[in-house]
């Protein structure tokens, strides 16, 4: 290729980086690993690449993007975690783009992709899952990612979260200790929901130790009218209290129930783990888990914000504060 033809796709091909790391590169950005630099700054010189000023000028001036990956647009929980994202982001005066994987119809390493293809300066990641090819599409990456909401068990990314064992411990504690003895917990997709391989276990480690069997889990139980459809099982099985990840699953197991004509929570005792509006706005209230979801979405954007200005961060894990909210659908109120 001839000197002029040269442009920056083409060294990105031969660094095998993306364009954005080359950008950063060509603009000195310090968010770059030395390796990666090295290797970029070779091909920059064997390809005799020259940069073009004007292109060079309007991206020094360009305002920061972040990218945000998210669920379910729909979601309150998602909803009130961006909200705290993007009011930081508002602060610093960066551009946010925002994927949705929605249902599934796009893999998480393919949001991921899109976004490094838009040049994002860097990401948040607040999909209900962690799966491989997304944490391979990650360390593939040199752009900063910050876990919002949930969690990654090696640690290799920094998080902000709650402690969802302990958050759980708590609730199927205050079912047993109100004479609940037939206790299940309520999931989506157990490949997909928050911290699964952990909450899972937490629960069967519970059952245990207070003899209680082998419990029951119930699974792919994703809106309302699943866990409507869900109660006639629940009752079949006895269960009389029931631990529900998902606010608006644990309304239409509610509304079932009282349509069944049972009472909550005499004959049955319910609590959401992810307390948004609706959990409060049903009758009988849902007693719930309630997270400082804003917080989680603010901390998350700062310490965005201090990756990409390769700032120290002397706490890659941060876990925040929950609070055990006793309402109508359990007896202690």
């Amino acid at each position: 290729m001839r000197k002029q033809d040269i442009t920056i796709y083409d060294v990105a091909r031969e660094a095998k980086v993306s364009m954005a790391t080359v950008s950063r590169v060509v603009n000195g950005n310090t968010n770059v690993r030395k390796d990666t630099r090295d290797r970029v700054m070779k091909v920059i010189n064997r390809l005799h690449y020259q940069p073009n000023a004007v292109a060079q000028g309007l991206a020094s001036k360009r305002t920061t993007t972040v990218g945000l990956i998210v669920p379910d647009l729909t979601n309150l929980y998602f909803a009130e975690l961006s909200k705290g994202i993007d009011d930081i982001a508002l602060l610093y005066k960066y551009n946010i783009i925002i994927t949705s994987i929605e249902n599934r119809l796009m893999r998480e390493d393919q949001a991921i992709q899109g976004l490094l293809n838009k040049q994002v300066d860097g990401m948040i990641y607040m999909s209900d899952s962690l799966p491989e090819e997304a944490v391979q599409a990650f360390k593939r990456s040199d752009t900063p990612v910050v876990l919002a909401g949930t969690k990654d068990n090696h640690q290799e990314f920094p998080t902000v979260a709650i402690d969802y064992k302990k958050a759980d411990t708590e609730a199927l504690n205050l079912l047993y200790n109100d004479g609940k003895q037939n206790l299940a917990m309520v999931l989506g997709d157990p490949e997909t929901v928050v911290n699964a391989e952990n909450r899972i276990p937490t629960y069967k480690k519970f059952m245990q130790e207070h003899n209680l069997g082998e419990g029951h889990i119930y699974s792919h139980i994703k809106d309302h009218s699943d866990g409507y459809n869900l109660y006639t099982q629940l009752a079949q099985d006895g269960i009389d209290g029931v631990v529900v990840t998902s606010d608006i699953t644990a309304v239409g197991i509610l509304n079932s129930a009282m349509d069944a004509g049972k009472k909550v929570p005499e004959d049955l005792e319910i609590i959401t783990t992810s307390a948004t509006q609706i959990a409060s706005v049903v009758r009988p209230a849902l007693t719930a888990i309630r997270q400082p979801l804003y917080d989680i979405g603010a901390v998350a954007m700062r310490m965005l914000t201090k990756l990409m200005n390769n700032e120290e961060i002397t706490d890659m894990q941060i876990e925040l504060p929950y609070e055990l909210l006793k309402k109508q659908s359990t007896s202690n109120e």
